[in-house]
């Protein structure tokens, strides 16, 4: 299993499958044939029906300029992996070469008959399973088994991760308007970090301060739709669950940034079996394979920070995903707006809630362990329908109606 490197990256929103991975594919190819003087790219399925909203072109075009290029939105071919793009270069009005790229989710990518440097893989285990019983026997709990098999140097990259989602969190807390794009959304984080209406307080049941975890997930969202940056968690449409849980336990409940650092650990080593075994796209699995997969992730790593065991961990994230199953990916217009930015703020609560329930039921037989949990995860996204997975071609996306 790949480093946590591989998991959580900082860059530029808003979504790592539609813009990062497009990104790094464009690279590729320009280094491959440097002497092309234009290039053409063709989108296919997801990257096609949603590119434009995603910000795709203009991904591309940041890497492929100044060279010639032009871009096609081909959402009618069929292809075996809905984020599928096509490069051809030309020298002289000569093609000279092609390639097609993957782009798999959280910024990683494939080159079909190319093999490209491969990522280092320094985990011993592949399944949850494997690690259970390694940590049972050697008496470790997960954050130690990160760093068995890490080493100390991953400690400097969480610091940076978490840095960078305490930034895209307090931008979008500053920030007011509109979010770009033709929909028109109204940034709401800073409204509802600031709200001091007594009403709403007595909704809160004794927990005001579960206002700001909602603020806290908006913001990092509303900084990822308008191309801020963002960390990968494990993708850009889910940037802001975790961030969020992670945010509200330093400023509203008191942790340390030590001790969120090690719940990332283990919040990334839970999103590392996903990604290994299920799938973290939405054009592939739905909003659960994106959103979804947060939830688990910062499930697992608030149930961490409370002194909870390797049982609890698990039975969280487990929580956490399954009553996201099936969520569908329906981003309207294509923007990583509506629902995206809300759905991260119901998430986040999702996920403490899922950690209380884990410890408040510790002692619960387990019927399935977090293997099962995620190898039926990525079945049941297979089985949406196409128009659920990311194409704005269903649900919430279809039926949009836009002010007047």
């Amino acid at each position: 299993m790949q480093s946590l490197l591989e998991l959580y990256k900082i860059g530029h929103g808003p979504s790592s499958s539609h813009t990062m991975g497009p990104s790094k594919l464009s690279g590729i190819f320009k280094e491959k044939f440097p002497q092309a003087d234009k290039i053409k790219v063709i989108l296919y399925g997801s990257l096609a029906l949603t590119g434009q909203g995603h910000l795709t072109d203009v991904a591309i075009s940041d890497v492929l300029k100044p060279i010639k290029h032009e871009i096609v939105f081909d959402a009618k071919t069929k292809v075996n992996h809905p984020n599928t793009v096509d490069f051809i270069g030309y020298k002289n009005g000569k093609e000279i070469g092609k390639m097609r790229g993957i782009s798999i989710g959280g910024g990683s990518v494939k080159v079909e008959g190319m093999p490209i440097k491969q990522v280092k893989e320094c985990y011993k285990f592949n399944f949850f399973k494997h690690v259970y019983k390694y940590c049972k026997q050697n008496k470790m709990d997960l954050y130690d088994y990160v760093i068995k098999f890490e080493g100390k140097e991953i400690i400097a990259h969480l610091k940076n991760v978490w840095k960078a989602m305490q930034k895209s969190i307090e931008l979008g807390l500053k920030q007011k308007g509109k979010l770009p794009g033709k929909i028109g959304l109204e940034r709401r984080a800073y409204l509802m970090y600031h709200n001091k209406d007594k009403k709403i307080d007595k909704m809160f049941l004794g927990t005001p301060s579960l206002k700001h975890l909602y603020a806290y997930a908006f913001a990092c969202n509303e900084t990822n739709a308008s191309g801020g940056v963002v960390v990968t968690a494990p993708t850009c449409g889910a940037c802001g669950t975790i961030p969020a849980v992670m945010y509200y336990a330093k400023k509203d409940l008191g942790f340390k940034d030590d001790q969120i650092i090690k719940a990332l650990a283990v919040a990334g080593i839970i999103g590392n079996f996903f990604k290994r075994n299920g799938s973290v796209a939405g054009a592939e699995g739905g909003c659960q394979a994106e959103v979804g997969t947060a939830c688990a992730m910062a499930a697992a790593g608030f149930a961490y920070l409370y002194g909870n065991d390797i049982d609890v961990i698990q039975h969280a994230a487990k929580i956490g995903i399954t009553h996201h199953f099936g969520l569908t990916c329906d981003p309207v217009m294509g923007y990583v707006q509506i629902p995206c930015i809300e759905r991260n703020a119901t998430a986040a609560h999702r996920a403490i809630e899922a950690a209380q329930i884990a410890a408040i039921n510790k002692d619960e037989e387990d019927f399935y362990d977090l293997d099962d949990i995620v190898k039926i995860a990525y079945i049941t996204g297979k089985d949406l329908d196409p128009c659920y997975r990311e194409t704005s071609t269903g649900g919430l996306a279809k039926h949009f109606k836009p002010k007047k």
